[in-house]
């Protein structure tokens, strides 16, 4: 047989087994080979079978009417015999039949001969050969005697019936009786010890039916109704002769004789498989279609009366038989991929299902999926329902488990509004017609456990919209998916072993406000294009711990179709994206940062999604991640569609998603992306293109309750993580706590002192005096939020252009502008970010297609010292900022921070101290004109005996000019600045200088 994947079912499927007597074991249909050779010769040899020869020839003799021009027996035959050439048709790739084949669908000859005898299969002689042999006499210990007291009382019963038969019934029932005593005659040929003369294919087991062989195998040859089922009688009266079971639709029920002396006796599930009853067109319909709510009310087995009904829908196959301990029956064929039929048992079993196809007919073991209970439990519906459910993701999506004590997957889905929902995938060829889902309760959820599929299988939902229509959709749960522009979602589990105890355990030990915080922006895809997840985590730790950043933060790594949205078009909520490895990779990245002593953020994406129509809009067929309202969905800015902060299921997608990140994948800090335009309902909109909320205000109030749960929710789950808000209004309380009526975020982006900050270092130094507040404007808030500074990737794009080119002035004076502004960000009140490229003094914007331009750190670039100097200096701040609480442990109260000279407007001159919770201070100068000043007075604290210069951006080893205060500075009893002693330092062009007690 065949080894190779199931046709439809694919994984987890295994060839039958070839042995007689197992529940794999191979066995041909009724009709056998001598159905075959007569259908030639037009003798009764064809419907022997595996009885023998010498029984067959005596039924022919017997019967006058049989050659040309018989009856409906004969044409009942012909049938079995067309259905056997039938099956001779051609599969194209894929295991899927061609059309006008012998393997079509209609309903012709064809089909209903093989229906009409699928249920004849368990007790001929190969059935009998799979029943254990029972405890007893054997049939070489029976007397012939016996055999022959058997058989008469067969033949009379026979007899009985031919003679009650009228009309077209009296014919079968004579060929009945000629056929009894053939078997008579064969009985005392050959002795109950010996085995009858048996069809080639029949196993070696049957022999030991003995004299009973040939009455079965006469039973098997008329257990066929054909195409006149007005021989029922004359049927039933051979099957009473036989003990033959199953057979057409229309077959008398009940008819049995007692079974030869010495045979074995059959147990419950050998007897046969009655019709079950048809289902209702409306059901059929709606199955078939893929819009029924619970297929499995209808498939798999169920008890009824008179025994179990089991139904099977599997498109495409021939024959579809019930494997069971003790029990092997084929199902009747009900078209269209349904098989059926009603097992004599008391209790359902643990079953599997040999599927025979076409080019495939040994056929495939498979469990059958519609026979598992639902494998989500009623706590996770019912949190799923509340919208509570904080560990979504191990609800929703695809799970490889072990359920019932078989392994598999679960899929679940929530599309509330589908009227039905089937998987497809490569394990199905991406026809889910056998795969339909069950809807659960009122919760939206569909499910299906589906055996034998596991990690790496691809896979999507195909749901059927409310009218009717079609539509496949990627999981929104996926954790893992095909690499764009492939939108598969994949079946995954991790196998990653975490080596970040240390880390983890500890990182929650000192507030993530009142310790150091230095971060480097990455875009993964181009820091250094090419590489993978586990190729970065080689090459970033030991470049960011190098430089002596604390963090990370990596611009949106969750799945994006398109790569020019830098991650912020996000389709794939809760997998990495594969476009550098596995989301294991992507933990082994994280795992190795951490390992190296270096946090980790993530930007998060939860104010739209993009459009495309095989992601989330419209997902079930209506609104449903969006908003329902057109004008509140779409994104007035980006072309995208808005989440609907106020639906619980969508909120508890968004919150649950942010807690899997710092969960699964051991984020330290999540980076909110565009918090203003889901804050306000008239963002980005004009007058007339937005309404008033229910208090006649334009705040977004199911967003602002959408970000305080999903903070509180982080915060409490996550100890030591953080959460930062891209926010660039006035927004009241973004980073105060929920309890307190804020927002509850831990950080916000300061994009006020980015922008005035910015504006002021590209104007001439000459016109400098002129903005001077845009420096000093910062510190009039600075303390009513915990802030961040970032010169970011969206400060470098589009013609803005890199830090060092917004700086005026040539080459020398733009990189001493460039060195002055990172001092003077570093020691201002805030945590800093610093966006990849701008570390070296990149010239060139940044571009996703090729990264940072490396190539300027070559030695052999002549310009190669400046880019090195500025990247040095980088490093020196890092190290010094670190070993320095001033700079961090206050600042985020006005303790920490004291101006000395915050209005030298004339000199460009910034002079201010910061503070550690000790009262130790750090003198920080910061001078923007290209001349130097000599003896510039500073006011300074009578407590410090001396100061030195701690740091000097303009030192010759940054590409500075090299003015330096080498000697300490003794405070003199000169007051300035309000202060009773005071110093003179000597301030460089162009240069920021930091100062500590000496």
């Amino acid at each position: 047989m065949p080894a190779g994947p199931d046709p439809v079912r694919g994984t987890g499927a295994r060839p039958a087994s070839a042995g007689p007597g197992e529940p794999g074991a191979e066995h041909d249909t009724p009709t056998g080979s001598a159905t075959t050779e007569a259908a030639g010769s037009g003798t009764r040899r064809r419907r022997a079978g595996r009885a023998g020869t010498a029984a067959a020839d005596a039924a022919d003799a017997a019967d006058p009417q049989d050659g040309a021009g018989a009856g409906p027996e004969r044409q009942a035959g012909d049938s079995l015999a067309a259905g056997t050439r039938a099956r001779a048709g051609t599969v194209p790739d894929g295991g899927e039949p061609v059309a006008g084949t012998g393997r079509a669908r209609g309903s012709g000859r064809t089909k209903r001969a093989r229906a009409d005898t699928a249920g004849s299969a368990v007790v001929t002689a190969e059935a009998v050969a799979t029943v254990p042999e029972p405890v007893g006499p054997s049939s070489e210990e029976t007397d012939s005697a016996d055999t022959a007291r058997a058989a008469r009382s067969a033949s009379a019963e026979a007899e009985r019936a031919g003679r009650a038969a009228t009309g077209a019934g009296r014919k079968p029932a004579r060929k009945g009786a000629a056929r009894a005593k053939a078997a008579r005659a064969g009985s005392g040929k050959t002795g109950a010890s010996r085995p009858a003369a048996a069809g080639k294919n029949a196993p070696t087991g049957a022999g030991r039916a003995s004299a009973g062989t040939a009455a079965e195998a006469v039973a098997a040859g008329a257990s066929g109704t054909g195409a006149d089922r007005s021989t029922a009688a004359g049927a039933g009266a051979a099957e009473g002769a036989a003990g033959a079971v199953g057979g057409g639709a229309d077959r008398v029920e009940g008819t049995a004789a007692a079974a030869p002396a010495g045979a074995p006796r059959p147990r419950d599930g050998q007897r046969g498989v009655r019709t079950a009853q048809p289902l209702g067109d409306e059901d059929r319909a709606r199955l078939l279609s893929g819009g029924h709510h619970d297929p499995h009310a209808l498939l798999g087995a169920h008890p009824v009366r008179g025994g179990v009904q089991l139904r099977v829908l599997r498109p495409h196959a021939l024959t579809v038989t019930v494997l069971a301990k003790g029990l092997r029956a084929e199902l009747h064929d009900d078209g269209d991929g349904l098989f059926s039929g009603v097992l004599p048992l008391t209790s359902t079993p643990e079953y599997r299902l040999l599927v025979t196809y076409e080019g495939h007919e040994d056929g495939f073991e498979v469990e059958d999926p519609y026979r598992f209970l639902p494998a989500l439990g009623d706590l996770d519906l019912h949190l799923i329902g509340e919208g509570r459910h904080e560990e979504l993701w191990t609800a929703l999506g695809a799970h490889p488990m072990t359920h019932q004590k078989v392994t598999g997957t679960r899929f679940t889905v929530w599309a509330p509004n589908a009227r039905g929902v089937r998987v497809v995938g490569d394990f199905n060829f991406w026809n889910g017609t056998g795969f339909p889902m069950r809807s659960l309760g009122g919760t939206g959820v569909w499910e299906l456990f589906l055996p034998g599929i596991g990690d790496g299988a691809l896979y999507k939902f195909e749901i059927m919209r409310p009218d009717g229509s079609y539509t496949q959709r990627a999981d929104p749960m996926a954790r893992r998916t095909e690499v764009p522009p492939a939108n598969a979602s994949i079946v995954t589990e991790s196998h990653h072993e975490w080596g970040d105890q240390e880390w983890m355990t500890h990182r929650g030990d000192r507030p993530l406000h009142e310790a150091p915080m230095s971060v480097y922006e990455v875009h993964l895809a181009s820091w250094r294009p090419g590489l993978t997840y586990r190729q970065l985590a080689v090459q970033l730790p030991q470049y960011v711990k190098d430089l002596g950043f604390t963090h990370v933060e990596f611009m949106p790594v969750a799945e994006h179709p398109f790569g020019g949205s830098w991650g912020y078009q996000v389709t794939g909520f809760y997998a990495p994206t594969s476009r550098m490895g596995t989301p294991d990779d992507f933990r082994h990245l994280v795992d190795s940062l951490h390992r190296a002593g270096i946090g980790v953020l993530v930007d998060w994406v939860p104010a739209h999604f993009p459009r495309d129509d095989w992601a989330l809009a419209e997902f079930d067929g209506r609104p449903l991640y969006e908003h329902s309202d057109p004008a509140r969905a779409a994104h007035p800015d980006w072309g995208t569609l808005e989440f609907d902060y106020g639906r619980k299921e969508v909120r508890n997608f968004l919150v649950a998603n942010a807690t899997y990140w710092c969960e699964e994948f051991h984020i330290d800090g999540l980076r909110v992306d565009a918090v203003a335009s889901m804050l306000y309902l008239d963002y980005s909109r004009e007058d007339g293109q937005w309404s008033p909320n229910e208090h006649g205000g334009r705040e977004n109030l199911d967003a602002v309750a959408f970000l305080q749960e999903m903070n509180a929710t982080v915060y409490r789950r996550n100890p030591g993580v953080v959460t930062i808000a891209e926010e660039s209004t006035a927004w009241n309380g973004v980073t105060r706590p929920t309890d307190h009526g804020g927002l509850g975020f831990g950080l916000k982006w300061n994009m006020g002192w980015m922008h005035d900050s910015l504006v002021y270092v590209s104007k001439e130094p000459v016109h400098r005096k002129y903005h001077h507040n845009e420096m000093t404007f910062s510190m009039v808030y600075a303390y009513s939020e915990n802030y961040v500074l970032p010169i970011s990737h969206d400060e470098v794009v589009h013609g803005k252009r890199a830090l060092v080119s917004k700086m005026p002035g040539d080459w020398w004076q733009q990189r001493a502008d460039h060195r002055a502004y990172l001092g003077f960000m570093w020691s201002h009140p805030g945590k800093q970010l610093l966006f990849m490229g701008q570390e070296f003094a990149q010239g060139a914007e940044w571009s996703e297609g090729h990264g940072p331009d490396w190539w300027l750190l070559d030695p052999s670039y002549s310009a190669e010292p400046d880019h090195r100097g500025v990247r040095d200096l980088v490093r020196e701040l890092n190290g010094v900022y670190g070993a320095t609480p001033a700079l961090w442990q206050q600042d985020t109260v006005p303790e920490g921070f004291a101006w000395v000279d915050g209005g030298a407007w004339e000199d460009n001159v910034f002079a201010f101290l910061r503070f550690d919770r000790h009262g130790a201070p750090l003198l920080v100068v910061s001078n923007f004109s290209p001349v130097v000043r000599h003896g510039f007075r500073l006011g300074v604290p009578e407590s410090v005996s001396a100061w030195s210069e701690v740091l000097n951006t303009d030192e010759e080893r940054f590409g500075g000019s090299g003015v330096l205060n080498p000697d300490p500075l003794k405070p003199e009893q000169v007051e300035s600045h309000g202060r009773r002693t005071s110093i003179a330092p000597t301030l460089p062009p162009l240069a920021t200088v930091w100062f500590r007690p000496a």
